[in-house]
């Protein structure tokens, strides 16, 4: 299993499993994405949880050791950047986001905002939270600016809502707690995006990341058993009700529009 949000969703999906077949007993482990794939690989474990794609060296490495993998995907989160309820700026294009924490704009005024020296929060450098960022924002690349650093999404979120300079990113279930959300595009010009279920149901908002189950395709009957039950209609209820976003049965949405324009 990987972040801790998806370990508390998964702990409910396994209670409501249980209950339906009483003899049946699962353990959820939470780690990191990275090593969930290797307990897979290992046989450590019969199921694991990703919130990311599997790798091009993971897949090479399955193919090599002739491990047949399937992928279901269950749910999506988003990676939601805020900023302190105070701070004028509304929009941010990707670009800007990894230019703040490469140290490359270091002042709110470049941005739009107060002239105010911008402070960084960055969550546990080995946490899942932490390995998308670099992915998806920071092309693989560290983050070089001088930030704060916070143990977990709920410390982000604390962090930055008592600091008017501060930006953080956290979980889409962690960002309605003190905090404003910002609006995120992926190119300078193009609509910008705030992670709401639709934006991150119909994968417009740039920072949505996946929940997948990768399973051996010659697993245990109880795994793939887990996996029907989670994909199915009540399974996707328990993912609504964790406030992440539902992929495997229909949805219906308000109509909503992006936001056009600049900073």
């Amino acid at each position: 299993m990987s972040a801790s949000e998806a370990g508390v969703l998964l702990d409910r999906e396994r209670a409501a499993f249980e209950a339906l077949y009483p003899q049946a007993r699962i353990r959820v482990t939470v780690t990191r994405s990275r090593d969930a794939v290797r307990a897979l690989f290992g046989a450590e474990c019969e199921l694991a949880v990703l919130s990311r794609d599997l790798t091009p060296e993971e897949r090479g490495a399955a193919v090599r050791g002739g491990l047949e993998l399937e992928g279901y995907l269950f749910a999506k989160d988003a990676v939601a950047v805020i900023v302190h309820p105070s701070n004028p700026v509304e929009n941010l294009a990707l670009d800007d986001l990894r230019r703040i924490y490469e140290g490359k704009i270091g002042d709110w005024g470049e941005l739009g905002g107060p002239t105010l020296d911008i402070e960084p929060v960055f969550p546990d450098p080995q946490s899942d939270m932490a390995d998308f960022f670099a992915q998806r924002v920071m092309d693989g690349k560290p983050a070089r600016a001088r930030a704060l650093v916070a143990g977990s999404d709920s410390a982000v979120a604390g962090t930055v809502a008592t600091r008017p300079a501060a930006i953080g990113f956290v979980s889409l279930s962690r960002s309605e707690r003190g905090v404003k959300v910002l609006r995120i595009s992926s190119l300078q010009g193009l609509p910008y995006w705030k992670p709401d279920l639709e934006a991150v149901y119909r994968d417009e908002y740039p920072l949505t990341r996946p929940l997948t189950f990768y399973i051996r395709a010659d697993g245990p009957r109880l795994s793939h058993g887990l996996v029907t039950y989670v994909t199915s209609r009540e399974g996707q209820q328990i993912v609504h009700e964790s406030g992440l976003v539902p992929t495997s049965v229909p949805v219906r949405f308000v109509r909503r529009s992006p936001m056009r324009g600049a900073h």
